[in-house]
């Protein structure tokens, strides 16, 4: 290659950079030019995920079966509901006050009711979304910080694990924003764990909802006794539901074993 190509290709790249940088900068830009009020912001969510634009989000669903969901903030882990809502998108209101995000709140499907008074900045990509919000949940600076992780997870086609790790270990933010990063490494160890495991495991005799029972008892156990028991069940129980359950409920204890064990799932090859 001869110097005047290399000097070619070397400004595509730069450009390329900068173009990828300035992206990542525009939403935040965007909601910084904002007036104060609501900021109405939508992005694509992954598959599973369903909503009724309401009080109501539903993900890791499959053939209208969901294993988790969301209604009014409270947080449910079952299989035995159906799910007959819009696959997406993901729709953010972020309420701004004296320049500063204080709170938000996240919808799956429907529309957004007219409002002449806020600022819809429509559909965004799901990076930049993702950017967004896990920087303000890093920044911990007001209400909206821990809520802002949940619709991030939501996301199609990202991979947010490190950043969560990153917001989990650090000592500069809340525990509400440090437990709300864990569940959702949680959620995403659960499918690491699992990844290529097609049939259940028939275990005899043994009925299953007895199993269930018994993961679940684990997680109350003192720490000492539970967390290294659900540990070995994450990691090497030959079913993916109960492996599933240990990791959900490690998620929930708060104890660094259980960062590692997920780190240790999302970084294997």
């Amino acid at each position: 290659m001869n110097t005047r190509a290399w000097y070619v290709l070397r400004g595509a790249w730069l450009l390329l950079i900068a173009a990828s940088t300035a992206t990542a900068q525009t939403l935040e830009k965007r909601v910084a030019a904002a007036p104060d009020g609501s900021v109405r912001l939508s992005f694509a969510a992954r598959p599973g995920v369903y909503g009724n634009g309401r009080n109501m989000i539903s993900w890791d669903c499959d053939k209208g079966n969901c294993r988790s969901r969301q209604v009014d903030g409270n947080w449910e882990n079952r299989n035995d509901w159906d799910s007959p809502c819009d696959s997406g998108p993901v729709r953010i209101a972020l309420y701004k006050s004296s320049g500063r995000i204080t709170d938000l709140r996240v919808y799956v499907g429907g529309e957004w009711r007219a409002n002449a008074s806020a600022t819809d900045l429509g559909m965004v990509g799901t990076k930049d979304a993702t950017s967004y919000l896990l920087g303000l949940a890093a920044r911990d600076e007001s209400r909206a910080a821990e809520k802002a992780i949940f619709p991030a997870a939501l996301a199609d086609s990202v991979s947010i694990w490190p950043d969560l790790l990153k917001i989990a270990k650090a000592d500069n933010v809340t525990r509400k924003v440090r437990r709300s990063a864990v569940f959702w490494l949680g959620q995403a160890a659960g499918d690491a764990a699992t990844r290529g495991l097609t049939d259940l495991v028939d275990d005899g005799n043994q009925d299953r909802e007895v199993r269930e029972s018994a993961v679940f008892a684990l997680s109350q156990r003192p720490r000492d006794e539970g967390v290294p028991a659900l540990i070995r069940i994450a990691k090497e129980n030959k079913d993916p539901d109960l492996r599933r359950k240990a990791i959900f409920w490690l998620g929930q204890s708060e104890d660094p074993r259980a960062l590692t064990l997920f780190e240790e799932l999302l970084t294997r090859p």
